[in-house]
């Protein structure tokens, strides 16, 4: 995973960039370049054409030798910029063989092939190139730019969920820039927006195309599927369940691909065990090479943070116990959390409250785990939004009300765990990797049966928990405890104080009239809270663009739901707290409704 600024002068047509014009837009790219170099500490490149200009900043995973960007078609034509893992490398190249010379190892250098496959295939319209076919066969996690040379025109893409982050903006001469991180453009940059995810923008379009296909996204799709069990809870068909499993395990087999230390993130929960679990057993299995050669780093390390005796603390040491990971505990203290609170804000580059809750104490465990040597981290993001984890969901209506809000909720990831998990790991050059977000699994998950993920109620009048399907395809990975333990959302499970010292914290530091003067003091998104209004304070000082503040998701909600899920239950519509302790009479712990 790295981080790269392209900037692409087509406006002219075929006239080149002048030459002193060329060599200040060089620097100046290189300058934004600079902004995100935590993301790629390895190394750094640019190519500078005659109509873009395009800088990367390398972390080394696979082939950290010859590997380095921006890559070079064996034409000297193409050249690509990306970020991200493409998990079915070795597949594509096999299709390539004796038609294109590869020059590195690198994952990504199969980009350059496939592009050059389909550039000439036309969309329905017959207007432009149609490059679905092409990112469709890309497996992985991935943002990309794509400069080809001897067409002066360029291709700029994002994977389907929107793991990787990546933003476009516009000069005020009309040039068109794209970025890894936001604070790449801000300052530079009159406009700026997130570039959407599962799309693809050719320079001869007018705007970015979906090429991403959702086959799951209607109820009606899905609602006839198989089921796994009946009306009561029984168990009739276990091969759903086994396909849940089988599913799982090989996008976390496909994703070890790496060349150097890796280890995987273990808070205790379902999600995270899982993960840990099913690596751990391919990684004793594992090899780094074709000629069976044993793997260069055989132990799998796990890693926990929270406060002392916080409840992910005491979960993730039984479960490592039991997979028999090493086992690293990272303990910080709330003073500590709240020192780092203007860092996390510039590097996750948001100012949504559950957000910075949660990514403060992961922005803390991915400095030590650099410190360790570790590069690459698996965790367990994206499970609750396939399968309703999150506890607001044991209210939903019905099966349709259920799927509906889990599209809803994936559509958004991108705004925020996936942005969270990306952005406070690489803050500090350590790459994430989700295999619940595996483009196959996804399908898998979201093309279940609605009623196999209710939380629906059993014989004995008890509602069956959440997560159920996923639960019982792996209660022989993980101990009893940890298999059924509740849902704990990751910023209340380091911790509960965390959470309660934020909130009493910043209603004392935000007064009562300058939350009243909130809409005149931030008309874009104005705060809803006073938490909200801290956390906007310090985001406005290192981003203060209009551009900048509109790229943040603004949206009430409970305990992570969606704005539209506060209709369930008539005692969340005047709720807006993201804590899972927010659900009363659902979690153990639940906050007194008032």
């Amino acid at each position: 995973m790295c981080g790269f600024v392209g900037c692409f002068d087509l406006n002219s047509g075929s006239a080149p960039i002048a030459e002193g014009l060329k060599e200040e837009l060089r620097a100046q790219v290189l300058e934004m370049s600079k902004k995100i170099r935590h993301r790629g500490p390895d190394w750094s490149g640019v190519y500078t054409g005659n109509n873009a200009i395009l800088s990367h900043e390398r972390l080394s995973i696979v082939d950290p030798l010859s590997g380095k960007q921006p890559l070079v078609s064996d034409d000297e034509k193409i050249i690509l910029a990306a970020n991200g893992e493409i998990y079915n490398h070795k597949e594509i190249r096999a299709q390539f063989e004796g038609k294109y010379k590869f020059r590195t190892g690198s994952d990504c250098e199969v980009i350059i092939p496939l592009y050059k496959k389909y550039r000439d295939t036309l969309s329905a319209d017959g207007k432009s190139a149609d490059f679905t076919a092409m990112i469709e066969e890309l497996s992985g996690i991935f943002a990309f730019a794509l400069y080809d040379s001897e067409r002066d025109c360029y291709l700029i893409a994002r994977d389907e969920i929107g793991v990787i982050p990546l933003y476009q903006g516009w000069d005020k001469a009309g040039r068109f820039y794209v970025a890894s991180e936001l604070k790449a453009l801000e300052g530079d940059c009159q406009t700026i927006e997130e570039f959407p995810n599962g799309c693809y923008f050719y320079s001869g379009d007018e705007k970015p195309v979906r090429w991403y296909k959702r086959p799951w996204e209607a109820y009606d799709a899905v609602k006839t599927a198989p089921r796994a069990t009946d009306e009561k809870g029984e168990i009739i068909n276990p091969s759903v369940i086994e396909k849940v499993r089988n599913g799982l395990e090989a996008a976390v087999k496909a994703q070890l691909m790496s060349d150097v230390p890796y280890g995987v993130l273990l808070s205790g929960g379902l999600d995270s065990s899982i993960i840990a679990a099913v690596t751990q057993k391919y990684s004793k299995k594992r090899v780094e090479t074709d000629s069976k050669e044993s793997a260069w780093w055989p132990q799998l390390h796990s890693f926990a943070v929270g406060l002392e005796g916080s409840p992910d603390l005491i979960a993730a040491k039984k479960a490592a116990d039991y997979i028999g990971t090493v086992h690293h505990e990272v303990h910080f203290t709330i003073q500590e959390a709240l020192d780092a609170l203007p860092d996390v804000i510039y590097h996750i580059e948001t100012y949504d409250i559950t957000t910075v809750r949660a990514s403060t104490p992961m922005y803390l465990l991915a400095r030590v785990i650099k410190s360790m040597g570790i590069k690459m981290v698996l965790s367990g993001e994206g499970s609750d939004e396939l399968f309703g984890g999150y506890l607001y969901f044991h209210k939903a209506p019905n099966a349709q009300e259920f799927h509906e809000e889990l599209v809803r909720k994936m559509s958004k990831l991108h705004l925020y765990d996936c942005l969270r998990a990306n952005k406070s790991l690489m803050a500090w050059g350590v790459e994430g990797r989700v295999p619940f977000l595996d483009k196959d699994f996804i399908d898998i998950a979201m093309g279940l049966n609605p009623n196999d993920k209710m939380n629906i109620k059993l014989p004995d009048g008890k509602q069956r928990m959440e997560k159920w399907i996923l639960r019982k395809a792996f209660e022989d990975l993980l101990p009893e405890s940890i298999c059924w333990r509740q849902k704990e959302q990751f910023s209340d499970g380091v911790g509960y104080s965390w959470i309660d010292t934020l909130k009493k914290m910043t209603e004392e530091k935000v007064s009562d009239a300058e939350f009243a003067r909130r809409e005149n003091r931030f008309p874009v998104n104005p705060p809803k809270t006073k938490e909200e209004y801290y956390y906007r304070e310090i985001y406005s000082r290192l981003f203060p663009s209009d551009s900048a503040a509109r790229c943040v998701p603004h949206e009430a909600g409970v305990a992570c739901s969606t704005a539209k899920a506060l209709e369930w239950d008539a005692a969340w519509k005047n709720m807006d707290e993201p804590s899972g302790r927010a659900i009363g009479g659902v979690h153990n712990d639940a906050y007194k409704a008032k």
